[in-house]
Parts: C-alpha cells; structure tokens; sequence
C-alpha cells in the first residue's frame, strides 16, 4: 500500500485540496454510454482543472447511475488521464470478497502505478441479515409516527434530522436486490475482517486460518491507497481510525451524523506506517453556475432524483429542470428530501466557496470531496471549472501558499 499525502492537520486558514465523487448519472433521454463518456469527458477536466482524486461510486438496480462496477470505470478513467489518483468511493465489500478486490485494483495498478485509491465501504454487509430483516418488515404493521429531530446549525453548518430508513426497509424489492448481488448461502463476514484480509493480500502477509500462505497477483505490493468510507460513527469509522487507514465521510449523503463520524474516527485514530495524525476527506453535494438563480435553475432536479431514491425507486435518469416543474410537490414529498435538498451547496462560485469553507472547518476536513450531478454535461463541466477558480482564488486571498501542489483545485 502507497502512503497518503498528509498536510499539517487542520489548518483552516487555507484552502484545502478537492477532490471529486461521480456516479456517472444518466441524463433522461440518454443512455448508460452516453454517461460513461460524460464521466471519462469529466475526468480528463478535472485533471486539467487540478482536482486532486477523481473517485467513482459503485451502485446498483439505478435506472439513473452507470457506475455499478467501480475497477472497470476506475480502469477506463485511469487510461484516460495521465497523473490524477482514481479511485473508488467505494467499492462495496458484502457484494465481493477480499481477495476478488484486491486482484481487480492490483491489475489497475500494473498499468496505473502509484495513481489507484481504493475506497472501501460497509454497503452490502451481512446481506442475509438484510433479506430476513427486509422480508419481515414488509409484513410488519407501519412503526408509531414519532416526532422528528429538529435541525440544528453547528458553527455555520446545517445539521438536518436524521432519516429513517425504515419505511425502505418495509419495501420487498430489497430483499431481492439483495439476493441477487450474493451466491445462494454466502456468508460476509465482518467489514473488520475483510479489510484486515484486503491490507493482508496487498501486503503479502495473508495466511489461512491454517497457516497456508495465498498471494494475490496481481494485488500483492501494489502501489494502491487504502480508505475506508463510511457515514455514521459506527463500524467504518472505527475500523479506519484504529488501522490508522483515512476516512472519508459522507455529508452529501448522510449529513446529520456526518460530525459523529469524523468524530469517531479521530477518537479511534491509532497511527500506523500509513497516517501518523487522522486525515478525514468529507463530501458534498455541490453546484455552481455563474449566478444563485443560474445555479438553483441547475439544482432543481436534485429534489425528485432523492424523491425517487427514497420512494424505492432508485434512481432515476436525471431529469430535466422543466421535468422537476412538471412534479406536484407534496408536504410528505418535501419533508423526504430535505435533509439532501437543504444540504446541497447550490449558487455562485462565491456562494459555494463559503460554504464549503464552513463545510472544511466545521468538520476539521483535510480535503473535500464534491459530487456535482446535472442534466446536462456542459453545465456539470462548467461547474467544476468555476469551482476550481474560485478555489484557487480563495487560496490566493488567504495568502497560505500550498507548498508542493499545483493546479486550480489543489
């Protein structure tokens, strides 16, 4: 395993490095290869523009998202460009075992050496738990309503109530999806262990529980960055910090425990021959245009994508914003997605660059991860350039160089 770069921890009078999250979207009236092109298009800018890592999401049963196979993508994108790290944000390890991934990342790695980040992630975790839990909720009469959390500001920072997975939880469409990403019996075993058997077959100590020596090739001695993402302060974030391994956490996807995460990352944070200090990387859902109205314009499909994340559907193609117009909101629909909806950095670049730097200190980021989803290409592209600039342009303003990066975003 390669060793991060660390900057000096926490030092919220600069700018700290970006780095983007795709899902490769699928625009509606558009195709799967249409959004594998836009995301390898946006890879290539995003090197030009100085993003530091160019991360891809692994999802699955999404009308709406192309990035179901993180080390395919990962090995399109890495051909692409020629010096930003690709990786994996993240690879879901109840769907593949360790040894599986490691092979997949290594052989990434023989082409792409010192350049691949494998993000690792509890999704799919014991999913045989999953299936008998989501089966039995789907004949269990409605939970009692219980009144929600309100929302609370921490320095800035918007904290939303928690949301309920439960009312998911009840849908019988998990159950099969969930069945259908293992082999009939599997078993996972604990996200602790396979990240301890990952770390094992990239260092070339793996051992069976006999004593046999098994070594992964490729995948042993790669050159590959190990991160562990997670959303709560639950598992992943501990499993991180006692490895000394970085931690991303997901403010675009669970902000209302985004700062218990970091927060038990850095109390379980152990240094180890990878990190001697804890380094976080937190994300968000960002988009910028030239103007706030321009950019909201932009922003408004974003409600009804979640709408139908929420509702069970996955997600769907991106609509248009002339699409989301078209939906009649309803208070139910409002309060299911507005914990995403009122955490998204929408605006000028001067807007989300305030936000963003509230985002970065609140949280104690070392990095930021930004994920930017629009209907259309050029508007996605443009809003990472305008991003990058005013980045840059903030660093200049704060008068703390960043000594050994380069670029717009670093």
């Amino acid at each position: 395993m390669s060793v991060p770069q660390q900057t000096a921890h926490v030092n919220t009078a600069r700018p700290v490095p970006l780095s983007i999250l795709d899902l490769a979207p699928i625009p509606s009236g558009s195709g799967a290869g249409d959004a594998l092109r836009n995301s390898i298009d946006l890879a290539r800018h995003a090197e030009r523009l100085g993003y530091l890592r160019y991360w891809v999401a692994e999802h699955h049963f999404a009308a709406g998202v192309a990035s179901s196979a993180p080390a395919v993508l990962i090995g399109l994108i890495a051909a692409a460009t020629n010096h930003i790290r690709v990786g994996s944000g993240a690879v879901q390890l109840g769907h593949q075992t360790p040894i599986a991934v490691v092979e997949q990342f290594g052989l990434i790695d023989a082409l792409h050496p010192g350049r691949i980040d494998l993000g690792l992630g509890r999704s799919g975790q014991r999913r045989a738990e999953v299936v008998a839990e989501a089966t039995q909720a789907s004949h269990a009469p409605p939970p009692h309503a219980t009144a929600p959390r309100e929302s609370r500001v921490v320095d800035g920072l918007l904290i939303p109530p928690a949301f309920s997975f439960a009312e998911l939880a009840r849908l019988p469409q998990l159950a099969v999806q969930a069945a259908l990403l293992q082999q009939p019996g599997a078993r996972t075993p604990d996200f602790a262990e396979q990240v301890d058997e990952v770390v094992a077959f990239l260092e070339g100590t793996y051992r069976s529980p006999d004593g046999i020596a098994v070594h992964a090739v490729p995948g042993e001695g790669a050159e590959v960055e190990l991160w562990i993402l997670g959303s709560s302060g639950g598992q992943s974030a501990k499993v991180a910090g006692e490895r000394g391994l970085p931690f991303a956490a997901n403010y675009h996807v669970s902000p209302a425990s985004v700062l218990e995460a970091v927060e038990a990352y850095r109390e379980a944070f152990t240094p180890s021959k990878v990190l001697s200090e804890p380094y976080v990387v937190v994300s968000a859902d960002v988009v910028v245009a030239e103007d706030d109205a321009t950019a909201r314009e932009l922003a408004k499909p974003y409600g009804l994508w979640v709408r139908a994340i929420r509702t069970g559907q996955g997600a769907i193609p991106y609509p248009t914003p002339e699409e989301a117009d078209a939906h009649v909101w309803s208070e139910a629909d409002r309060a299911l997605v507005a914990d995403r909806v009122d955490t998204q950095f929408a605006g000028s670049p001067e807007t989300v660059v305030e936000r963003l730097r509230v985002l970065q200190r609140v949280t104690g980021a070392d990095e930021l991860l930004v994920t930017t989803i629009t209907h259309g290409h050029a508007d996605r592209v443009r809003s990472y350039e305008l991003l990058a600039a005013a980045w840059q342009d903030g660093a200049g303003q704060d008068g703390a160089s960043r000594a050994g990066t380069a670029g717009g975003a670093r």
